[in-house]
């Protein structure tokens, strides 16, 4: 009886050390977790292809060393095999068939027997010469077989042996594809007679991080991608001339307007074909486009930068294209002062695709609009060098990340060349659209994947106005120069990085010192709105009390001007509490009286003022205009 009490006894001192140590280890665990360095993949691609101009069938070879810094011991990878969805069938396919805003560049409008007009999909009705595809061959890890398995956009490849944390394996394989006739930003023969737009035409590795793997189907949405390094050799007919991402190496051989000052450029007599060879570093796609009617012209950037300029030499759209050198020069100039110095010596405008999109140190778009059209399009899309490209958020989960602060950027750009004729709030229409996004009653968080909105309007509104509002809103927040030094520290904290909604905000909290969580959750995580009111305007033994309420969820620091019948006018400032944080004066030379903070809980706040009612002219909540309020009529308080 003693041994076994002896027994029970060690056996009880052991078990508490063990739970002990267990809690210790969880607890260790859990702030590694927390202080855990950031990390990225790294992709270094080899690809030399070979494109037929005749079937737009192109063959090809590719070698990719891929260095795993995660903790992760990898023993799958994915890729991308975008060309896929361009088949009877595909989840593309599929998507036209049942949204109830189809891509109108997408899809054909068809009588029925009944007389009806219905949508059909172009894609379904692409013939086998018609179709895109990328069929991959020979698949390699490190010289070893490796088995794959495709399914639609999609190549899963189990590995030969497993990739440890912190190491490095080779992939080789050899591909297979054909241009689809349906473009949707790739493709060939578009609109404006472009040949060949090659976007996401090659087996691109799909990107892991801490979240995972993301090996999302291609539907016509946003990308996410590797950082690293191409080396792509391309070989294709002569008359060809080729733009897009990296470097060419062999310009004074190659020609079509790449060669230098005075070097006359010639070929040999029999050859029918040339191989560009272009280097891309540290990006994480690589784009071209390429046409026998391409003018193509360089202009000198800032900081020594490269513009190069490639448009279909038509009369009716040249002087357009000739005008747009200079101004894209200046938007350059704008985008390093807002943001940052743009990191790469060379940037091309390419005519190609279907609208506009961009890529890696280039653009396709569309070149026969008016001046003011592709002007748009130009900043637009070089703007997005900055947030995706450099800042490059994951754009299939968080478009309003990458479309929205570059259109926020592009409308202050545009702006910016008016000169003498700047709007003062050059944001006003992307308000206007959002609020008529809240009224439709479609509106979907900004945390949903861009793949999952029900309606393709409510997606873009969301990701492109409501994302550039969460800028322009947060100067009314924090004040405008704190967004401007925001938007500096996160370019050269998370450059050539992936940024999370987090890092904005955080980046936001450390510039300003103000407390902003409540500001990304309930603008990107939920669909609460803002809405306050001027509810009463009395008397008070000569004085004046006014009486506000908060009616939407969303709580917000209140700007309040008040204009007397003198002419002279004051504003006021209600701190929000949970933001621990007094907003600069936006208007120095105007007074301000900073009053007590108002408690998200309390719906109702009044203050007094020392002035009787009849003295006063107007009342107005957020005289900027940069607060989405999306009930303006309450705003403002008229004495009669």
């Amino acid at each position: 009886m003693e041994g076994r009490k002896l027994f029970h006894f060690l056996l009880h001192i052991n078990m508490r050390k063990i739970i002990l140590l267990s809690f210790l280890s969880l607890g260790f665990n859990s702030a590694f977790a927390q202080s855990a360095p950031y990390w990225q993949q790294h992709a270094d691609y080899k690809m030399e292809v070979s494109m037929d101009v005749k079937n737009y069938q192109y063959k090809g070879k590719q070698e990719l060393v891929y260095t795993n810094n995660s903790s992760d011991t990898l023993k799958k990878v994915f890729y991308h095999l975008y060309p896929n969805a361009f088949q009877p069938g595909s989840e593309m396919d599929a998507r036209l068939h049942f949204i109830k805003d189809p891509d109108g560049r997408m899809v054909n409008k068809v009588k029925q027997a009944d007389g009806k007009e219905v949508k059909q999909s172009r894609i379904e009705t692409l013939k086998p010469n018609e179709i895109g595809y990328l069929k991959i061959a020979n698949f390699k890890q490190d010289g070893v077989p490796a088995q794959t398995r495709v399914s639609g956009t999609i190549l899963e490849v189990t590995l030969a042996k497993p990739i440890l944390p912190n190491s490095k394996t080779t992939f080789t394989l050899d591909f297979d594809g054909q241009v689809p006739v349906q473009i949707r930003r790739s493709g060939r023969n578009n609109s404006e007679g472009v040949e060949l737009s090659m976007s996401q035409w090659y087996p691109k590795l799909a990107e892991f991080d801490f979240e995972g793997w993301h090996a999302d189907p291609y539907i016509a949405r946003e990308f996410h991608g590797v950082w690293g390094n191409f080396d792509v050799k391309i070989t294709i007919d002569k008359d060809y001339t080729i733009g897009g991402s990296g470097y060419l190496q062999d310009k004074n051989s190659i020609g079509h307007g790449y060669q230098d000052a005075g070097v006359t450029v010639t070929y040999p007599k029999k050859a029918k074909t040339l191989t560009w060879h272009f280097i891309a570093p540290n990006v994480h796609d690589f784009t071209w486009a390429a046409d026998k009617e391409y003018t193509h012209d360089i202009v000198k950037g800032p900081n020594d930068v490269d513009l190069h300029f490639f448009y279909k030499n038509n009369e009716k759209t040249t002087a357009n294209w000739k005008q747009l050198e200079p101004l894209m020069v200046k938007v350059m100039e704008y985008y390093n002062q807002r943001v940052g110095a743009y990191p790469y010596k060379q940037y091309s405008f390419i005519q190609g695709g279907d609208g506009g999109m961009e890529y890696a140190m280039c653009t396709l778009m569309l070149g026969n609009g008016t001046l003011e059209g592709i002007l748009g399009t130009a900043t637009h899309e070089l703007g997005h060098s900055w947030f995706q490209h450099i800042l490059a958020s994951n754009e299939s989960k968080h478009p309003w990340m990458d479309e929205g602060f570059t259109t926020y950027i592009e409308d202050s750009a545009l702006n910016q060349l008016k000169g003498d004729k700047k709007e003062v709030n050059p944001f006003a229409g992307n308000y206007k659209a959002y609020y008529s996004l809240v009224n439709s009653g479609k509106e979907q968080p900004q945390t949903t994947h861009g793949d999952r909105y029900d309606e393709n309007r409510p997606y873009s509104i969301s990701s492109y106005i409501k994302g550039s509002l969460f800028l322009s809103q947060l100067e009314y927040v924090i004040g405008k120069e704190n967004v401007d030094a925001t938007l500096k520290r996160y370019f050269n904290d998370f450059k050539f990085k992936h940024p999370t909604p987090n890092d904005i905000k955080r980046t936001a909290e450390r510039v300003s010192g103000a407390e902003l969580d409540w500001y990304l959750i309930d603008w990107t995580q939920t669909t609460n709105t803002i809405d306050y009111g001027i509810k009463d305007v009395a008397d008070n033994a000569g004085k004046t009390t006014i009486s506000l309420e908060r009616i939407g969820r969303m709580p917000m620091p209140i700007d309040l001007k008040v204009e007397y019948t003198d002419g002279t006018s004051e504003t006021f400032y209600i701190p929000l509490r949970m933001m621990n944080f007094v907003k600069p004066n936006p208007n120095p030379n105007e007074k301000r009286t900073v009053l007590e903070d108002w408690a998200w809980a309390q719906q109702n706040y009044s203050f007094t003022i020392d002035k009787n009612k009849t003295s006063i002219k107007k009342i107005t909540i957020d005289p900027s205009g940069l607060m989405a309020d999306v009930k303006q009529t309450n705003n403002v308080f008229e004495v009669k």
